[in-house]
Order: C-alpha cells, then structure tokens, then sequence
C-alpha cells in the first residue's frame, strides 16, 4: 500500500492509499486476511487524524488480523496521544490484533548529522546521557515480528521488541568502532540540537515533537523493553545486535 500509485514491487499487489483517506484504506482492509500498521513521524495532530481513519477503516472492513507498530511512542494511557488512542481502538473494535511496541531505533543512527560525525569525526552523537540504557532495536526486528505475529493468531496484547539487556550510547559507539575497524566515541547532544538536526529532513513540525519527547525522556531511567512480553519470550525471536544490525544494513 502506497501514495504512489506508479510504484512497482516484485511480488506484490500494489494499492494506492493514504492514511488521509479512510474511505482508501477501508478499501484497502477489505478481505484482508492481515493489516500491518506502522505510525509514521509527523506532527501529532495529523497521527491523530490518521488513526481515527485507520479505526474506521477497521470497524468496516474488518480484515482479519491487525499488527500495529507503535514505532516508538509510548501507549502509556497516562501519557496519551494518537498511539494509545489506536491501541485502545483496536481492543474495541473485536478484531485479532498485536502491538510491536519498540523503544528507539538503530535506524536513527543513520541520520546523515550522525552517521557522518561517526565517519569523519569518529563522534556517535545522540540525545541521550551517556549512561541511559535503552533497548534498541531494529526496523528489521520489527519486520520479523510482524511477519511472526500474523502466522500466531494466539500471541494478542502488546510485544515489546529491543535488544535485553539494554545498552547504552557507549556500547553503541563501541559496537560502531568494532565494525568499522575505528575509534568512535559516544557524544551526548542536546534535544535541541538533534531538533536542528533533523528538522530539514522530516520539517519544523515533526522535529519539535521529536524534540520534545527526547527532553522528556531525559526524565527516565532508561528506555528498557520488558522481557516478560518481549518477542524473544513469545515468539522466540532474538533481536539483532547492533554490530549484527549494522552488517545486515551493509555499512
């Protein structure tokens, strides 16, 4: 499922839909035997609109099996916002359904402000302290997740997916250094400065609200998955490392 309508995938049926249309996507679901959901980076308010349409488009289409990506944002009722209005409308709406809730991804890694300060510099710069362990993960990880979910019908509720035990930015700059034959040392940068960062790639907008949750987090303890619902518990499957994660991407 695509905005492009012109778009060519070996092996694939393609549809052209957005998630600003629910009449698209209820077209879409139709006789689905599943639905792969995946919440993208943009300003909240338009999260919000496309999760009210991808609800709709449920209720009416009612595909058999719903895999949801939380892509990161917490589904925290006492935090809110369009992630948990999704979970929470999927519970609702009587339809099998799992939720991959993943905590950051190594993919952000490859943001050109950090992957070129790791190259030329030999600095991994990321908003976090240098001591918060977090449970990196991969979109990868999140595919073979998917794919796993929809062959067990049985596995519903939410399903953490992340590297246990966490890591922190050090061992990720070491892991970097490992694979590149260097020295790459970790460097923490201000939510600010990675809202600077990043705001040319994906807007104003959406990299306030990323700036913003990096402030918030910088409250936590760490940003840990739970290993009792995790994929490598129900699922038996192993995330990769990130050393793993980085021969797989070819870098």
């Amino acid at each position: 499922m695509t905005r492009d309508e012109h778009a060519v995938v070996d092996g694939a049926r393609i549809v052209s839909a957005a998630y600003s249309s629910a009449a698209d996507l209820t077209d879409a679901y139709r006789g689905a035997a599943g639905v792969f959901v995946h919440l993208p980076v943009t300003a909240e308010e338009n999260r919000r609109l496309f999760v009210g349409n991808i609800l709709t488009a449920v209720r009416e289409a009612r595909p058999d099996r719903v895999v949801l990506s939380t892509s990161g944002f917490p589904i925290d009722p006492a935090i809110g916002g369009a992630a948990v209005t999704l979970t929470a409308g999927l519970a609702d709406s009587g339809v099998s359904h799992a939720v991959i809730a993943p905590e950051l991804y190594l993919e952000n890694l490859l943001m050109p402000y950090v992957i070129d300060s790791v190259r030329e510099r030999g600095v991994l710069p990321y908003p976090i302290r240098a001591d918060f362990p977090v449970s990196w993960a991969s979109h990868l990880d999140s595919a073979d997740t998917a794919v796993a979910l929809f062959d067990r019908p049985d596995v519903t509720g939410e399903v953490t997916v992340g590297q246990y035990p966490a890591i922190t930015g050090p061992d990720l700059a070491a892991a970097f250094g490992a694979h590149l034959g260097t020295t790459v040392t970790f460097g923490s940068i201000t939510p600010e400065d990675f809202r600077t960062s990043v705001a040319p790639l994906i807007g104003e907008g959406p990299a306030a609200d990323i700036a913003h949750a990096y402030q918030a987090m910088s409250a936590l303890p760490d940003r840990s998955i739970t290993p009792e619902n995790s994929a490598q518990k129900l699922l038996g499957i192993t995330p990769r490392t990130t050393r793993q994660w980085l021969t797989d991407m070819v870098l």
